[in-house]
């Protein structure tokens, strides 16, 4: 059985990564998808991860305040093609990759770990109290 190392990036696939999350940041920062579900938010591109091969690309986004990430994510799920187009349009590339929308849960993540290290911070403080008195 080989057992298939999972390699970092490359710098082509980062740099391609980079430069469409700034193009999706840009077509969805000026509100060219008209998408009812869309209308009047602020959506977040945190990162783009790239295939090595280039051919798919995961998108995770996030809406400002949280919350509703499944229709934010069908929405632009819904959006694809007229996305992958603008791409075509201001990336240079051979082929547009396939794209898939994910909700970025880092920052959910983040907040839960903050809140357990401020509780076990809480409860080390009072026991030191306790201990003291």
């Amino acid at each position: 059985m080989s057992k298939r190392s999972k390699r970092p990036p490359s710098q082509r696939q980062l740099r391609v990564g980079e430069e469409l999350r700034h193009v999706l940041a840009q077509v969805i920062e000026r509100s060219d998808l008209h998408d009812p579900e869309l209308d009047g938010i602020s959506i977040t591109v945190t990162e783009v991860r790239i295939s090595p091969d280039l051919s798919n690309a995961t998108v995770f986004v996030m809406r400002l305040g949280g919350g509703h990430s499944a229709e934010t994510v069908a929405a632009l799920e819904r959006a694809t093609p007229f996305l992958r187009h603008q791409i075509a349009q201001r990336v240079h590339l051979r082929h547009v990759p396939n794209l898939t929308f994910e909700a970025d849960t880092s920052f959910d993540y983040a907040e839960h770990i903050s809140q357990i290290l401020n509780d076990v911070t809480a409860d080390n403080i009072e026991q030191a109290a306790e201990e003291d008195s």
